[in-house]
């Protein structure tokens, strides 16, 4: 198999997924495609689109995608490859190529996708993060799309776990070569370093509006369930929810505050039959996955004071703090572990609240 042919197939402009799709078919490998005769083609394609194909130059693009994918950690994988995610193979349009930058081998982990607003609530972020690394920490690897708010707190979140099995899947709609936002870059680079960043579009592509929509189809579509925390009526994230139900795939929400924008996208969801869920418990029973979390999630002794300090009101980050002795830092990652267990729920105004029979 030839990755210059595939690259050459996939790097004319005007031969979409759908036209590559229908020559794989009719031809086999893509060296085949290019050994048929034009006018063979041209009944698969059309005269247009044989012409693009067979007289586009584009050289210099395959050279510079191979060069790049000689780099350290960085890969092209074809639809043909082994390696190449299976999920995605249970898609109705899978891409022909992904371009792939770090530990290729979490693709075909078992997967759960976390999206949601961009601009989300300091409580969705730590919803989200705390969902990913209860996941992470179990058997799941988390994709999602690098964006700002949700996004990136999934991901953070599945990097906090650091389980050597799973990480996070960062499917981006930039070039492999380009980060967008620029804020996340740092963020990036841990992920590239330790989980994985994908994208189906050719090095250099800059950041379009178009291609967000269509990179949705693959963070669903490697998942076996797509978990959304906080999303307005127009957000991106319930094109990811559809898609996912498209696809065959659970689609789970948490709900929120009635008054708040950011719950309503969540709460259409669930009156369309998405899940609802509260804990991570809630989407591994769903699954059929066992339901016991991984030891350092699970309501342990150093929590008690923390459960003893919490009344049934809302108590703020400031007052329990005071009440406990223990610094922010140290108390922020225990209430997580606390609202995971179901011990524990985070009100707005980051107050918390012991939730009834929590002991």
């Amino acid at each position: 198999m030839s990755l210059a042919a595939w690259l050459r197939l996939t790097l004319i402009p005007g031969i979409g997924g759908e036209t590559q799709r229908k020559l794989l078919a009719a031809f086999g490998l893509p060296e085949a495609v290019f050994a048929a005769q034009r006018s063979k083609i041209a009944t698969v394609i059309g005269e247009k689109a044989a012409s693009f194909l067979l007289d586009t130059a584009n050289e210099e693009a395959v050279a510079a995608a191979l060069a790049w994918a000689n780099q350290e950690s960085c890969r092209i994988l074809t639809l043909a490859d082994s390696t190449y995610p299976q999920a995605l193979l249970q898609i109705a349009d899978p891409p022909s190529v992904l371009y792939v930058r770090g530990r290729f081998e979490i693709l075909n982990t078992p997967t759960l996708a976390i999206v949601g607003s961009r601009n989300a609530s300091p409580s969705g972020c730590q919803t989200a993060r705390a969902f990913a690394k209860a996941l992470a920490s179990s058997r799941f690897s988390i994709v999602s799309g690098l964006a700002l708010g949700i996004d990136a707190a999934a991901h953070q979140g599945a990097l906090d776990a650091a389980n050597p099995v799973t990480s996070t899947i960062a499917v981006i709609g930039t070039g492999a070569d380009r980060v967008y936002p620029a804020r996340n870059r740092d963020l990036a680079q841990s992920i590239a370093t330790n989980g994985v960043i994908i994208s189906e579009f050719p090095l250099g592509t800059p950041a379009a509006a178009a291609n967000f929509p269509r990179r949705n189809r693959i963070i669903s579509g490697l998942a076996k369930g797509v978990l959304v925390v906080e999303a307005a009526l127009q957000s991106g994230s319930l094109i990811t929810a559809r898609l996912a139900g498209e696809q065959g795939r659970e689609v789970f929400a948490v709900p929120g505050s009635i008054h708040s924008p950011l719950s309503r996208g969540c709460h259409q969801l669930i009156r369309q039959g998405a899940k609802l869920v509260e804990t991570a418990a809630d989407i591994l029973e769903e699954l059929g996955e066992d339901c016991s979390l991984a030891p350092e999630m699970n309501t342990n002794t150093s929590n008690d004071p923390i459960l003893k300090a919490l009344g049934h009101d809302p108590c703020s980050l400031d007052d329990l703090a005071n009440l406990t002795q223990l610094p922010a830092e140290q108390l922020l990652p225990r209430l997580l572990e606390l609202e995971l267990s179901g011990s524990v729920s985070c009100m707005p105004g980051n107050r918390y609240q012991r939730l009834s029979g929590a002991t």
